[in-house]
């Protein structure tokens, strides 16, 4: 499904004087390779979506378009390299749901998110799944709960980080469910799907995508965390079928340091959405149960905002915190 606002072109007049001040010429953008940095690790969602696209995003902007991972601390690490780069336009960050949710709860984060960066542009909506490692003694959403009431605080589930939205959706479940799970934060979703297939780990809140290889060495997919069943991963309950209202899904979408030019914002915008319209693309995203989005950078702003919202809920609830 690709939802398609189309973003006007007629800032760019109002912006011209901006953009003289500080010598950024739009004919000239990009002038060199443009880096986005995905703050997590090669494999997880972020890391696949942000390879699909690239190929589309640097035909378009006629320059290299480079994924460097920057992993730890919740993705902070990597947001930081980019809340220092120049605000040239050559520096992107890869985030995803992640973005709305750690600033609530760390309390020692180096930068200010709501003012380090600029929201660009929303690039995939997707739910995350839970999944279970072979073995675990439940093979549906209600086995689960049922095991975890049985053993409280036993059972391990994985996330690619504390405060993660992974993070924040086992919170979710465990409020709604009643239950108490032990939780183990990792560096990626990659990671946690190794160590599920290892049998190191009981249980995973990632990715589909992440999942998969997880999947091919035993490991069960019980429930995703969208309201509804998707149409191009029909087989998989969703977790508001035993739990109804539950509803927390993950996105990915880019961001730029503060005072990034307007006109090489909307520059990368149209290359993001030149690979976005392309069917192969499409249909890859697809595969990884992620669903491409074409939007305005108003309604990618939304998309944050409610995030921050229902995370807000989940920390007054739980008092989930980092020192």
């Amino acid at each position: 499904m690709v939802r398609i606002t189309r973003r006007g072109l007629a800032g760019f007049g109002l912006a011209a004087p901006f953009l003289a001040r500080t010598g950024f010429a739009q004919g000239s953008y990009p002038d060199r390779p443009v880096r986005m940095i995905v703050p997590y690790s090669a494999g997880g969602v972020a890391d696949t979506i942000a390879r699909i696209i690239q190929p589309k995003v640097a035909e378009h902007l006629g320059q290299s378009f480079i994924i460097e991972n920057r992993t730890g601390a919740s993705g902070s690490i990597g947001a930081m390299a980019v809340a220092q780069s120049p605000p040239d336009g050559h520096t992107f960050l890869f985030e995803g749901a992640t973005f709305a949710t750690l600033p609530l709860v760390s309390r020692s984060l180096p930068i200010d998110y709501t003012t380090a960066f600029i929201p660009v542009v929303q690039v995939t909506t997707q739910p995350y799944m839970l999944g279970v490692r072979a073995g675990f003694p439940a093979r549906d959403l209600a086995g689960f709960v049922a095991e975890a009431k049985r053993r409280p605080g036993e059972i391990t589930y994985g996330t690619p980080g504390v405060a993660h939205i992974g993070h924040f959706m086992g919170e979710l479940l465990q409020l709604m469910a009643g239950i108490k799970l032990e939780h183990i934060p990792y560096r990626g979703g990659a990671d946690v799907a190794r160590e599920l297939a290892g049998g190191r780990l009981d249980a995973g809140i990632i990715s589909y995508s992440s999942l998969r290889p997880a999947v091919e060495r035993g490991t069960t997919l019980l429930a995703s965390t969208a309201a509804e069943r998707q149409a191009s991963l029909r087989q998989i309950p969703v977790i508001a079928e035993t739990f109804p209202g539950y509803d927390l899904v993950s996105w990915t979408g880019c961001f730029a340091p503060a005072g990034t030019p307007e006109a090489a914002q909307n520059r990368f915008v149209a290359a993001i959405h030149h690979a976005l319209k392309d069917p192969a693309i499409q249909a890859r995203l697809e595969a990884t149960g992620a669903d491409p989005v074409i939007s305005s950078p108003a309604a990618y702003q939304a998309v944050i905002a409610k995030d921050r919202d229902v995370a807000r809920r989940i920390v007054a609830a739980t008092g989930l915190s980092i020192s």
